[in-house]
């Protein structure tokens, strides 16, 4: 069994990165330093199960490092950003709720059959995503700083999406399964829009794109009901 595969040195990557967004959110406070290493953390995940089926190193192994580096960078990292910012509100431990259910996701996830060619319940990289720019766009603005200071939203967000990563809604998987515009409309749609959105509103794009990949799959969930 080959453990320092590239795909893995990839996949170990992402739990380095995690390791270290936790390390500044915990001794520095330093939300920027730890969304950029969360931003690395994506990167070397997407290109990490690339990697495996190009140079064919696809693997047990493989998938469950992925889902143990994917726990520490999307679901501890995130869990200790939000405890951070609810620092010295009673409801703050609440925070440790998002990796506990990202763990559940995860390991739900490796064992669900029905999640090969589309995701059931919310990926838990969108997810920390969402955290990890809430506090700089706070630093940018200053009604969402308000918004967010208010005692109930960071504990409702943490509430909502800890049911989202484990529910039973169908959301579409963000892989290409060639690069047809045909077989892959969602996915090419999503990205440009993405695009877009990032140009004319930078990292406020971020919930706006989760809430509408959420939103999208919610309608669809909804019409096939």
């Amino acid at each position: 069994m080959r453990l320092f595969t590239v795909s893995n040195l990839f996949t170990l990557g992402n739990l380095l990165c995690g390791c270290l967004g936790i390390q500044a959110v915990l001794l520095y406070s330093d939300f920027q330093k730890a969304a950029f290493l969360l931003g690395i953390a994506l990167i070397l995940d997407f290109f990490d199960g690339f990697i495996a089926r190009l140079l064919k190193e696809s693997s047990d192994l493989g998938k469950e490092l992925d889902s143990l580096a994917d726990v520490v960078s999307f679901g501890v990292l995130p869990g200790f950003i939000l405890w951070q910012m609810m620092d010295g509100s009673s409801m703050a431990y609440l925070a440790f709720l998002i990796p506990l259910f990202s763990a559940l996701r995860l390991a739900k996830f490796n064992i669900d059959t029905r999640q090969s060619l589309s995701f059931i319940g919310l990926p838990t990289p969108a997810n920390a995503m969402v955290i990890a720019s809430l506090p700089l766009i706070a630093e940018q603005f200053t009604t969402v700083q308000d918004a967010l200071s208010r005692p109930w939203v960071l504990p409702t967000y943490i509430l909502l999406f800890s049911y989202l990563l484990i529910s039973e809604i169908p959301l579409p998987a963000l892989k290409f399964k060639n690069y047809s515009w045909t077989d892959n409309k969602f996915t090419y749609t999503l990205l440009i829009l993405s695009v877009i959105l990032l140009a004319v509103l930078q990292l406020a794009a971020i919930p706006v794109i989760v809430f509408g990949y959420i939103l999208y799959s919610l309608i669809q969930y909804i019409r096939k009901s």
